[in-house]
């Protein structure tokens, strides 16, 4: 049984992937103790991500005018925080994604470039193999025209 070439790209971008987890835990651990993390770069978005979730949650109830409260800051940087998580874990996913798509295009490019070289050595081939088809053609031309210029042999007596 041959098995194929193991994919050893796709095996380290799986690790990668794997590892984003922990990392983005991390990450996380980190924004929730950092002050700059926290009012940078976690409250914001939780607020506008709880801001549009509460504002269409509110429409699609039928209450139009209603004011929404912002999240209180521990509740919105633990939202932030897991969102930052998040965004990490797809952004990594995302990477290993085009990651992965230009290795495949770069396999699919050099294939096709070896399958032009192939044809193009093919043509050149056919091409030198029609000159001397042409060549042994005019030679037989030439020996059947000498052949029939030869005087018929004489009837020999018996």
């Amino acid at each position: 049984m041959v098995v194929g070439a193991f994919p050893i790209a796709k095996l380290l971008y799986l690790g990668v992937r794997q590892m984003s987890k922990p990392v983005a835990n991390r990450i996380k651990a980190g924004a929730r103790r950092s002050e700059f993390f926290k009012n940078y770069i976690c409250l914001p978005p939780a607020q506008l991500y709880h801001w549009i979730e509460m504002r269409t949650k509110m429409r699609i109830m039928g209450f139009r005018g209603s004011t929404i409260k912002r999240l209180n800051e521990e509740a919105a940087a633990e939202l932030g925080a897991e969102l930052l998580g998040e965004a990490i874990i797809f952004l990594i996913g995302g990477g290993c994604m085009v990651l992965e798509y230009s290795r495949q295009a770069a396999n699919s490019r050099r294939k096709e470039e070896e399958l032009n070289e192939t044809m193009i050595s093919l043509q050149t081939q056919i091409g030198e193999l029609t000159l001397i088809t042409e060549t042994l053609d005019a030679q037989l031309r030439e020996v059947n025209r000498l052949v029939l210029s030869l005087p018929a042999p004489a009837p020999t007596k018996k």
